[in-house]
């Protein structure tokens, strides 16, 4: 092969990644939580004509891979993305493109989860695209438990959820009831006359807010989001350590950017947030974004070198 161990490199930290047995690459241009207007798509499928095979694949981070492009073509593609306000990433041991279902729409939303996918993209995929991690670092937004985007298997996944609330005075024990029936972990049943609630198989999903005809589960119930740390899916696989507590969407972006300084300060080279959380408590990390010291030390932590093993 022509091309050399360093240009394939040095592309790669631009978000190209070569196309086995070829001297061409596949682009990922990335968007915010996948979210495409029509003229970005169209951007897509011509830059995949002009440059590429014609192809394009949609990745498991939502953004869309343009396949097939020569080496030497690749500025030329980054130009013509870049004049339609598109761009080429999402590689590299830093923060990777934000991933968010579609709970903004979604019959089981929550939360605007495309809104807040756009906050975290603008504050830490494109204002600390340039941080330097000990690992890649993935964020997941989820509008409701049903985990469609599945935020327990990212580094830090958020989940919206609402607060379950029961007025026991305004239950009347109905023959059939609308909560019982429409709560899908079976939480609900109805015991005496009366709705019995099984605050252990409750997720506050919100599926039965506003169902009771009498009030006793209000129709307005609080959104909070949870928040899930040290996930991870591959060769290694962990589940997210969920942290104590809910937290409002407008919170959400404080916490993560402390886990995501906390990672940067404790975590080893090649570390994944999970492994370093594993090997120094959860408690540890718990206790450390109860403050606001690690904000107050953001740009030290962010100067310091990593940790080597």
């Amino acid at each position: 092969m022509s091309i050399t161990k360093d240009q394939i490199l040095s592309v790669k930290s631009r978000g190209f990644l070569q196309n086995r047995g070829t001297e061409c690459f596949s682009g990922r241009v990335v968007t915010v939580g996948g979210l495409f207007t029509p003229d970005e798509l169209i951007a897509v499928a011509e830059c995949a004509q002009k440059f590429g095979n014609g192809k394009v694949i949609f990745t498991s981070r939502l953004a869309a891979e343009i396949v097939g492009i020569p080496f030497e073509k690749i500025p030329e593609a980054e130009q013509f993305m870049e004049e339609r306000n598109l761009h080429f990433g999402g590689t590299g041991a830093k923060i990777r493109p934000i991933t968010a279902c579609k709970g903004t729409t979604c019959v089981y939303g929550n939360i605007d989860t495309q809104a807040l996918a756009k906050v975290i993209y603008d504050k830490f995929y494109v204002g600390m695209r340039d941080v330097k991690l000990p690992h890649k670092f993935k964020i997941g937004v989820g509008g409701c438990p049903n985990s469609c985007m599945k935020p327990s298997l990212n580094d830090v996944g958020v989940e919206g959820c609402k607060h379950f609330s029961f007025d026991s005075e305004k239950c009347r024990g109905c023959k059939k009831c609308i909560v019982e029936k429409s709560c899908p972990s079976k939480a609900v049943s109805v015991v005496n006359n009366k709705a019995v609630i099984d605050a252990g198989k409750c997720k506050d999903c919100g599926v039965c807010v506003g169902k009771c005809p009498f009030g006793a589960v209000p129709k307005e119930a609080e959104a909070v989001c949870r928040i899930y740390v040290g996930g991870t899916w591959g060769k290694k696989q962990r589940m997210g350590t969920l942290l104590s507590g809910t937290f409002t969407e407008q919170e959400v972006p404080d916490v993560i950017e402390k886990v995501m300084l906390w990672f940067k300060e404790n975590a080893y080279t090649k570390e994944r947030l999970g492994a370093a959380v594993d090997r120094l408590g959860t408690a540890t990390l718990e206790k450390a974004i109860s403050t606001n010291d690690l904000l107050d030390r953001k740009e030290e932590i962010l100067a310091a070198p990593l940790l080597e093993r």
